[in-house]
């Protein structure tokens, strides 16, 4: 009698798996919406849900689909649990139905996230928390019930992790108030934003818009689910840890208010995450403006502004996402250059002499770093910068592979073989000259030519904005 029930429990819990997750339990990969694409449930979905039915849109099909799909197509570590992107599916399986239970009812309890530190391009570390594979999950659910139902509300200024909004959008917008006028730029700088945020001003911001406790509820332990270092949890009073699906919505909300603030006061400026930079025509202006905002972000937002890292300047003196800008009337798109810096150290990383790869092998590991690299900076409307790193990069590779060669008679076989005439393959093989300085002579430059790289896989740094 017993095994009949396991039994039946079994089918029940399977089948509201599938339907819950129907593409998944035949194993094969997350598919569209059945009746209608992500912009057509954003569509569905314009209105708040009824006040207190805002857990059953999270936990809805068509949303929990959509969070699985967006959970394994950002892949990620796992957390302190142990479990793997590839492992979700097969949790989901077996537990969704006490998961969905226990969200429903108000009683799930997120885990701790784990503590990871990256270093920052300019000094120091980032601290990212990240969460367990579930809990993005759910935090992704929860995420998407948020925006479809939030983003409408944003500013038009603001561009940070929202549909079809982009970091090139807020560039290019910032770029169009200096060739209006506004050549003087107040760059704020939020310290440790997502590490100062009030969580009681923050959920007391998304309760005027949600009424469903369980949701409070939930959001409200996902902010104080604490940090796992070294085996030790450390709880949080304050701060959103990045690393996690649901932070960059609520950095949004949080910064919702500042928004139409500079709205209403008639600023021009435009934000992404936690930089946000206002354009106004003088100095003094600028000035007054820095003033007046980071007395509100203070006393108001409880957020503190890097004094040192903000500045009223010249738009061409700062970057702004990777970009500055050219001190034109018509100002172009320019590398900052800290992005310079960033490349070229990278570019090193990946061809050390010491790691014993064939240059093949090298080039590829290359390619695959310039192919993200120049989906972003490839934006750029200063060509000549392109050229100069694209020379410096083929120039780092033959010295590399200068550095293989070794031997003198090495070099000269292998010049020869590559077509250099006998004397000057003699006359470089022999010279006492350094790599860096020989990997620019016109032997260097034949015998490994810019189409042989090409030939390779490597990728043109061109500006394709």
């Amino acid at each position: 009698m017993s095994t009949r029930r396991d039994s039946t429990t079994d089918k029940r819990q399977k089948s509201q798996y599938r339907l819950a997750f129907p593409e998944e339990s035949r194993g094969a990969a997350p598919m569209a919406f059945a009746g209608g694409t992500e912009s057509e449930l954003a569509e569905r979905k314009a209105e708040s849900p009824t006040s207190e039915q805002w857990m059953e849109e999270v936990c809805e099909r068509e949303n929990c689909q959509q969070a699985l799909r967006g959970v394994k197509a950002n892949k990620g570590s796992p957390g302190i649990d142990g479990m793997t992107v590839e492992e979700l599916s097969g949790h989901l399986k077996e537990h969704w139905p006490a998961i969905r239970e226990q969200l429903l009812n108000g009683t799930y309890a997120p885990q701790p996230v784990k503590r990871v530190e990256i270093p920052k391009p300019d000094g120091g570390v980032r601290k990212l928390g990240i969460p367990t594979v579930l809990d993005r999950f759910i935090q992704q659910a929860v995420m998407q019930a948020l925006q479809r139902n939030w983003d409408g509300t944003f500013s038009e200024h603001s561009y940070g992790f929202r549909p079809k909004r982009s970091a090139h959008q807020a560039v290019a917008k910032a770029q169009q108030y200096q060739a209006e006028g506004y050549r003087w730029v107040v760059d704020l700088d939020l310290e440790k934003f997502f590490d100062r945020v009030n969580h009681d001003r923050l959920l007391a911001k998304i309760a005027e818009r949600v009424s469903d406790k369980r949701l409070l509820k939930l959001i409200r332990a996902f902010l104080r689910a604490g940090v796992m270092e070294n085996g030790l949890v450390s709880p949080a009073e304050e701060g959103t840890p990045q690393g996690g699906p649901l932070s960059p919505v609520l950095s949004n909300i949080v910064l919702n208010e500042l928004e139409q603030e500079l709205e209403r006061r008639g600023h021009r400026f435009t934000r992404y995450a936690d930089d946000c930079n206002i354009y106004v025509r003088s100095r003094r202006a600028g000035e007054r403006v820095m003033s007046s905002v980071t007395r509100l972000l203070t006393t108001k937002l409880k957020l503190r502004v890097n004094s040192e890292k903000s500045a009223v300047a010249r738009p061409w003196e700062r970057k702004f996402l990777g970009f500055s800008f050219t001190n034109h009337k018509q100002p172009k798109r320019r590398l900052a250059p800290k992005a310079v810096v960033r490349f070229k150290e990278r570019v090193r990383e990946l061809t050390r002499r010491t790691q014993g790869i064939s240059l093949a092998r090298m080039v590829h590991k290359v390619a695959e770093y310039l192919r993200g690299w120049i989906g972003y900076f490839g934006r750029c409307e200063t060509p000549s910068v392109l050229e100069e790193l694209a020379q410096w990069l083929r120039r780092r590779l033959r010295s590399m592979v200068w550095n293989q060669w070794k031997r003198g008679t090495t070099r000269y076989r292998e010049l020869r073989k590559r077509g250099i005439a006998a004397q000057e393959a003699a006359q470089t093989a022999g010279s006492s000259d350094g790599p860096w300085h020989l990997a620019n002579t016109p032997a260097l430059k034949l015998a490994l030519s810019n189409a042989y790289f090409a030939s390779l896989g490597l990728p043109e740094l061109t500006a394709h904005g």
